[in-house]
C-alpha cells in the first residue's frame, strides 16, 4: 500500500531522478537503490526498450530494506507501463472500432425508418 502512493508521488514530483524524490520524502537510502532498480527492470519486463533489468541479487537477497524497494519498484513500473500500453491500444484501435460501430449503427437505423 506504501509503495502505491511512492509511484503518485515521483509522477508529480518533477525533475529530481526517483531516487533523489524517495529519500527526500524519508525512505531510507537501501529502499530508493532497490525501488529505483525494479523500477527500471519492471519497465523492461513490460517491453520498453529503454529500461534495462537491473538487480543487485546479494543485496536483494540480505538487505530487507533493498529488497522491499525493489519488488515496490518492479510491480508499480512494470503496472504502470503496462496500463499506459492498453490505453495506447485502446485509443489506437478501440476507437476506430466505436466509430465504425455508430456508423454501422446509423445506418441500419436509416433504413429501419425508410421502410416505414
Amino acid at each position: 500500500m506504501r509503495g502505491h502512493w511512492v509511484l503518485v508521488a515521483m509522477m508529480l514530483g518533477g525533475c529530481a531522478s526517483t531516487h533523489d524524490q524517495l529519500i527526500e520524502q524519508g525512505y531510507p537510502a537501501p529502499y530508493a537503490d532497490g525501488f529505483q532498480a525494479g523500477c527500471s527492470s519492471g519497465h523492461q519486463a513490460a517491453g520498453v526498450m529503454m529500461g534495462e533489468f537491473r538487480k543487485d541479487v546479494p543485496r536483494y537477497l540480505h538487505d530487507r530494506q533493498y529488497e522491499t524497494g525493489w519488488d515496490d519498484g518492479f510491480r508499480q513500473c512494470q503496472a504502470m507501463q503496462q496500463s499506459q500500453d492498453q490505453d495506447t491500444y485502446r485509443s489506437r484501435h478501440w476507437d476506430e472500432r466505436d466509430q465504425q460501430w455508430q456508423q454501422e449503427k446509423d445506418r441500419d437505423a436509416a433504413r429501419a425508418y425508410r421502410r416505414q
